[in-house]
């Protein structure tokens, strides 16, 4: 506590004094513990109470001094005070100097002497805070709480900055739900008047609705109404929930969801006549109860509209609006018909037209009437349109996705469009809308696009090693606002002992300002194919893809592009001849054998020049092309390889998506696609032989198909053995399974976004349920082999040169009777010129693989669907985007892989 001392001429002191604080030879003093209650004002008060009058001296003031100070200076402290010398000296100018000293909040302790005329100010300051320690704080993190307190280091301590300060604190607790919260301030002495500052904090459970009563309501029961608030009661159901944390602000967010509702249901009088939040003996719970009187309900009376402007027919309007006569009421439809009038009068240059609804309530007949008011106002003209916001992106990249230029007159129609094309960019935030502000005069009107850029590169890398692939890499870097000029480029790298691939593109969207895009790619694919036999990984070809791809594309409409493509790659197909190529057809010449590789892969080798053209039709009315929540996109394409090069064919593709938002927050989508190609060349006239390449078949599965291995779904062929008692293995995993593509394919999507509470969407969490649909057929059925050779067959191992490889013994011991090696090389001689005396034989041993008797099946070359549904999750993890599947297959036929678990990771900059 502060203290006053004032000391007359004949030294009689008038004190106001309690015990010193700074007196006492402690390390630590208490200063309080403050609860939800708040610190009792009495025992804390720091103003100095006055002192008891006593009479007034007259006597003149001669001088005045100061002692006591250590940091401010004696001039300093006089200003603070009104006594001056030559002034009369009376107790209650003394009284008022010690107000006025106390209330700078400098000192802890002021005495006031006067000996004959000489004043003297004894003074005590109070320290300075050397720092602020606050503990038992885990729930909400220091760099939290420190911003929000006034009291910082190398300022002075007051009790009253203290006191504030833990109010502070206590009210952060309470908006995260923490009503049990307590805070303990305290004192650390230090040498030269310093102190630490210490605020022990008890953080206590969060505080829950444990119950939530609601009395009045007889229409709706409790559950329904319940249903309609973002608060929820706790249960075990609803542990990670964040709306069963008691808010305040929630609460009263509530009271005007019960309105709403009740609105729409008719009932005009509804009001929640209390609400009440009480907190339970425990602190840990709060129990809700709402008092809710919901009166009559009433239907709608007559609607009309009344215009003044004289375009617009107020009867014709009125036969348009969705409410009749004798419906009940609803208080939303009210309010959507009057956005929808608004659209309307927009569409037409009234973009500041008023529509003003008139209530008619009739208590007598429950009715509603209705009349839409719309009063007069000028067509509109764009003013000017601004882009503010944009620090990287130039200004032509946001100005020309406008559909209205300065000059032309307003239409909402367009400026809805130009919102949609800005959001489709991606280079700006969420949910961005083209502002619409008065111009100049009253039919002129300003657009502002007032834009928050966000990061538009992306990069995606993992790495990491397999016993089967090595070391594994995999890179890729895009921007998709080079510059701020909108144009694309990215870079694309990846890498392992089955997959090689660079590729290079280039996008300018609008070519020197004009509208038509224009893109180039540039790359080198090398792909091993590979299957699993005994869940060994074992390639079956190489394919090496050299090319370029030019494409430019030039809108029809506004809705409507067509882009054109131009593509040349050179392909080598090729196998491990010393693993598929043999002499057993036509010795001693080595040619791929059908036996070992299959008729279908031995067709597939050899080099080949694809010189491809296309062209696409493309139908885009998505709000947002990286991110939609509603509109329709329809795409048809088409391929024609055969403009010079080996590789004739035509191909068709079409693709479709419809976005839909339902309910709250629920996006709703539907994709699906398709396509077909066919050779142009003339098909072979030996069976089994397929004209289409195998490496320009459709395949399905991961990512595609979820639920399904890569390549998991389609005609392939199974190559089952034989063990050696003759019985057929038919376990997938001692198997060989090569898939082979198809002519056809369909795939459809079916997909329910879950909406979240806030914190999740903060994180970037999109759960989403989901149904796959499809299927890859059409292939002409190869002939299944049937190994000739009930023993099974050796197929020797051969250098570079196509000779066969042996192993040589060059030297051996006896061991027993057992002739063991001691030294053996790999030799191209059957026959060993210095055999070992302990070998019964000089004919080397062939090194090579048996291949057991088998059997071949052609599966999965069928159109039936294949369905999986299952549950995903983005999410815009701060290591990048992030997207995790399970799926279960509900239909597959006879040979289809399946596949629950699949994720994908990367990261935006």
């Amino acid at each position: 506590m502060k203290t006053g001392t004032v000391v007359p001429k004949n030294k009689t002191m008038v004190e106001r004094k309690q015990p010193m604080r700074a007196s006492l030879p402690m390390a630590a003093l208490l200063l309080g513990t403050t609860v939800l209650a708040g610190l009792p004002q009495a025992a804390l008060a720091q103003a100095a109470q006055p002192a008891p009058s006593a009479p007034a001296t007259g006597e003149t003031i001669q001088s005045i001094s100061v002692s006591g100070a250590q940091r401010l200076e004696a001039d300093t402290i006089l200003t603070y005070i009104k006594l001056r010398p030559g002034q009369a000296y009376t107790q209650a100018a003394a009284d008022q100097a010690l107000k006025d000293l106390f209330a700078t909040e400098l000192f802890s302790d002021v005495q006031i002497r006067n000996e004959a005329g000489k004043v003297t100010i004894q003074v005590t300051e109070n320290p300075v805070i050397n720092r602020i320690i606050l503990e038992g704080n885990k729930r909400l993190k220091s760099d939290k709480i420190l911003p929000e307190i006034k009291l910082a280091a190398r300022q002075i301590f007051t009790r009253s900055k203290v006191r504030a300060d833990v109010a502070r604190i206590i009210e952060l607790y309470k908006r995260q739900g923490r009503f049990a919260a307590s805070v303990e301030p305290k004192m650390v002495m230090l040498e030269q008047n310093r102190v630490d500052i210490v605020f022990e904090i008890s953080e206590g459970p969060k505080s829950k609705v444990r119950k939530i009563n609601i009395i009045g309501n007889e229409a709706f029961d409790d559950g329904e109404l319940r249903g309609e608030m973002i608060t929820k009661q706790s249960s075990f159901t609803r542990i990670f929930s964040s709306g069963t944390t008691y808010d305040p602000d929630r609460m009263a967010f509530d009271q005007q969801k019960l309105r709403q509702f009740y609105l729409t249901k008719g009932y005009a009088d509804f009001r929640v006549v209390s609400a009440v939040a009480e907190l339970t003996p425990d602190k840990k719970d709060f129990i809700l109860t709402y008092v809710v009187e919901e009166g009559p309900r009433y239907k709608f009376g007559d609607v009309k509209v009344e215009s003044q402007l004289r375009d617009f027919d107020g009867d014709r309007l009125a036969a348009q609006l969705p409410m009749k006569k004798g419906d009940w009421y609803d208080a939303k439809m009210v309010e959507d018909t009057i956005e929808r009038l608004n659209q309307t009068l927009g569409t037409f240059g009234y973009a500041f037209a008023d529509v003003r609804p008139e209530y008619a309530r009739n208590k007598d007949d429950l009715t509603m009437s209705l009349s839409f008011q719309i009063a007069e106002a000028p067509r509109v003209y764009v003013e000017k349109i601004d882009v503010n916001g944009n620090t990287l992106t130039q200004d032509k990249v946001v100005r020309r996705e406008f559909r209205l230029a300065e000059g032309d007159a307003f239409n909402s129609i367009q400026v809805k469009r130009s919102t949609a094309r800005i959001n489709s960019l991606g280079y700006f935030q969420e949910k961005f809308e083209v502002e619409q502000k008065p111009g100049s005069a009253p039919d002129r009107i300003i657009l502002e696009a007032n834009v928050e850029e966000k990061p538009t590169g992306q990069l995606q890398l993992s790495a990491g090693y397999s016993s089967l692939e090595g070391l594994i890499f995999q890179g890729a870097v895009e921007q998709r606002n080079f510059r701020g000029r909108g144009q694309t480029i990215g870079l694309n790298l990846a890498y392992s002992n089955y997959s090689k691939q660079v590729d290079v593109s280039f996008t300018e969207p609008y070519l020197f300002d004009r509208n038509v895009s224009l893109g180039v790619n540039v790359y080198r694919r090398d792909l091993n194919s590979f299957n699993y036999f005994n869940n060994d990984r074992n390639t079956i070809y190489q394919q090496t893809t050299t090319g370029f791809q030019v494409r430019a594309g030039v809108p029809l409409t506004e809705y409507i592009s067509a882009v054109a493509s131009y593509t040349l790659n050179y392909d080598d197909i090729s196998v491990d001849e010393q693993q598929y190529f043999t002499n057993r057809q036509n010795p001693p010449k080595l040619e791929c054998d059908p036996l070992v590789a299959g008729r279908y892969l031995c067709d597939a080798l050899g080099k080949r020049t694809s010189s491809i053209a296309g062209l696409s039709l493309i139908y885009d009315a998505l709000d947002n092309r990286y991110r939609p929540t509603r509109g329709k996109t329809t795409s048809v394409s088409a391929d024609f390889a055969g403009l010079g090069g080996s590789v004739k064919y035509v191909r068709f593709r079409t693709n479709s998506a419809a976005y839909f938002p339902v309910g709250k927050g629920f996006i709703f989508s539907l994709r699906a696609e398709g396509g077909a190609i066919a050779p142009l060349s003339k098909e072979s006239d030996t069976p089994g032989v397929e004209a289409v390449r195998l490496t320009d078949r459709f395949y399905l599965g991961e990512p595609q198909l979820r639920g399904f291995d890569i390549r998991g779904v389609g005609p392939r062929m199974i190559r089952e053995f034989y063990d050696g008692s003759g019985n057929l293995i038919t376990d997938r995993q001692q198997i060989v399974d090569d898939a082979l593509g198809g002519r056809y394919y369909y795939l459809g999507h079916a997909e329910l976004e879950i909406p979240l509470g806030s914190g999740a969407r903060e994180l970037g969490l999109r759960p989403s349920v989901f149904m796959d649909i499809g299927a890859v057929w059409g292939l002409r059925a190869p002939i299944p082999q049937t190994s000739p050779y009930p023993d099974g067959i050796f197929i020797p191992s051969r250098d570079a040169a196509g000779k066969a490889l042996y192993t040589q013994v060059d030297a051996a011991t006896l061991v027993g009777t057992t002739c063991t090696p001691t030294a053996t090389s790999v030799v191209t001689d059957p026959n060993n010129p210095n055999p070992p005396s302990c070998l019964a034989s000089a004919l080397n041993t062939p090194i090579g693989s048996t291949i057991p008797p088998f059997k071949e099946r052609f599966v999965g070359n069928s159109p039936k669907p294949r369905i999986s549904v299952g549950v995903g999750v983005n999410w815009n993890s701060p290591f990048g985007p992030f997207r995790i599947d399970f799926a279960h297959a509900l239909t597959k036929v006879d040979g289809d892989d399946t596949k629950s678990f699949t994720f994908n990771v990367g990261t935006q900059f």
